[in-house]
């Protein structure tokens, strides 16, 4: 107040400018003027009396009005605004805006974050981690097991394990018993958690366990091939928590320990003796859990959820994932690969490439560079062959596309001698396919010598014995198939005393 005094003092005792005054008193000149109007308005005129002193002149200056004794305007309720920033592109901005719509003497928009932001520190670590609707789903396993006793011997069987998914902006929660933390079991339990939540989150959000991350790392973490193969199937992103960080999944670690609370403890005197069993009862204490108002926001996880994040979950695709294993595998010289004893073709053009397996109950799915390049239904036929034509190159598929049947039909067209040598020569074969390369040959003689001639070269083939092709070739070579074909000799042999002939030795065969 000194400053104003001056100010006053220096205008209307000296008559001075304000930028004279504010050069004066070391100050703007648009404060000098400020100071000047406020002072008009109060009707502060100078000399001012001696017995005002600063206080009250402060008063009478800005007209101070006690808020206890006024009354104070209206603050939206802050859980209701705390829901709303959750929602997608919801600002604090939007909200004073539509709380100065329906109250225009409410607070300014400065002292509306004020309020807002003193109401929020007051909430734990936890709950103040900003999560949008939809965003992400935290998953992890409870560090607690619940053992299932084998009814027979009443000995424990094994150790279940406690699957915990929660979703970051209402803490709605899923949780299920399951055998071990192995990998179908960590999909199985992410299949189930995304049917119960009815949506799929932006991001999933694991701990590094092996089953979801193959090598952790800080920067770039491997992702298990058949967790990524998850999360493309149902349209996410898998994000995993920094190793050695647990607040990056504080979310779901606050739901573990919750859930240990509030199911596992309220099931400690239980006996289970099946999966079956143990999940009936985790899924009647976390519809409780679930319902349960929480203590700040005064709003249930089930409330926020359908209220919150349902509206804000995508889709879940029209069928549910089926488990797949991957492998890597080498093409071989031949363009198949190897899955379990079993080999299945791939396009020719890999051969000797490194490719990634896909393997599930019912299909074979090879990719190359995150393109699949072939498929095939799973056969267990050990060391049997899965090939596709179009897999092959195009001399391999001329020569497939031949079979024995297609092949005698082919040479009746010719004649019954030509089918009946091409026959011949498949049946003296040990497996018919051998012959396929002589059967050929035998037809496109026709076109070198004409259909006829190579018939009638076959009528000799026949009638002398020779089923080959050099044979037939021979026969047209030397044109024997142009002269005419001689009956079968009469027996000329000779008879004399000292030819024995073939009774003698048929004879001595049969003496005892």
């Amino acid at each position: 107040m000194r400053k104003l005094k001056e100010v006053l003092r220096l205008k209307f005792d000296h008559q001075l400018t304000n930028r004279k005054i504010a050069k004066s008193c070391a100050m703007s000149h648009v404060t000098v003027g400020k100071y000047l109007t406020l002072a008009e308005k109060a009707g502060i005129a100078w000399p001012m009396p001696d017995d005002i002193d600063d206080g009250q002149l402060e008063q009478r200056l800005y007209q101070k009005v006690d808020r206890s004794a006024a009354q104070k305007p209206v603050m939206p309720p802050m859980e209701y605004l705390f829901k709303e920033l959750k929602r997608k592109h919801v600002t604090l901005q939007l909200l004073w805006y539509e709380y100065k719509q329906t109250h225009p003497e409410g607070y300014q928009y400065s002292y509306f974050c004020e309020l807002y932001q003193k109401w929020h520190k007051g909430l734990d670590i936890s709950m103040r981690q900003e999560h949008l609707a939809g965003e992400k789903l935290f998953v992890d396993y409870a560090g607690q097991t619940v053992p299932i006793i084998n009814p027979e011997t009443g000995t424990v069987a094994f150790e279940a394990q406690i699957f915990v998914a929660t979703l970051g902006a209402s803490n709605y929660s899923f949780a299920e018993a399951t055998a071990s933390q192995t990998l179908p079991d960590w999909i199985k339990s992410h299949i189930r958690a995304l049917e119960f939540f009815g949506g799929v989150a932006k991001i999933l959000v694991p701990d590094n366990l092996k089953s979801g991350v193959t090598h952790p790392c800080r920067y770039e973490p491997d992702i298990n091939p058949t967790y990524m193969d998850l999360a493309r199937h149902y349209g996410t992103t898998v994000i995993p928590a920094r190793p050695g960080k647990p607040k990056d999944k504080a979310k779901v670690e606050s739901s573990v320990l919750i859930a240990e609370r509030w199911i596992l403890a309220a099931l400690r005197n239980h006996r289970f003796f099946s999966l079956a069993e143990l999940n009936k009862a985790i899924d009647e204490k976390l519809v409780l859990f679930n319902q349960r108002p929480l203590q700040r926001i005064k709003a249930s996880r089930r409330h926020l959820f359908e209220t919150i994040d349902r509206p804000a979950l995508a889709t879940l695709p029209a069928h549910r994932y089926e488990f797949a294993q991957w492998k890597k595998a080498t093409a071989n010289i031949d363009y198949h690969v190897e899955v379990d004893r079993h080999y299945y073709s791939v396009p020719y053009q890999l051969r000797g490439r490194k490719l990634d397996v896909s393997m599930t109950a019912t299909t074979i799915a090879v990719f190359h560079k995150n393109r699949r390049v072939a498929s095939h239904l799973r056969s267990h036929r050990k060391y049997g062959r899965t090939t596709v034509a179009e897999h092959m190159p195009k001399s391999h598929q001329r020569h497939l596309a031949w079979t024995p049947s297609r092949i005698i039909n082919w040479a009746g067209k010719t004649g019954p001698c030509t089918q009946q040598v091409v026959t011949e020569i498949m049946r003296r074969k040990q497996h018919p396919e051998q012959g396929f390369r002589s059967c050929l040959g035998v037809m496109r003689l026709g076109k070198r010598y004409s259909t006829d001639r190579l018939e009638k070269a076959c009528e000799r083939a026949v009638a002398i014995g020779a089923y080959t092709y050099q044979n037939v070739e021979s026969i047209l070579k030397s044109g024997l198939d142009r002269q005419p074909l001689l009956p079968p000799s009469k027996d000329c042999s000779i008879s004399h005393p000292n030819i024995r002939g073939s009774r003698y030795y048929h004879q001595k065969e049969n003496q005892p």
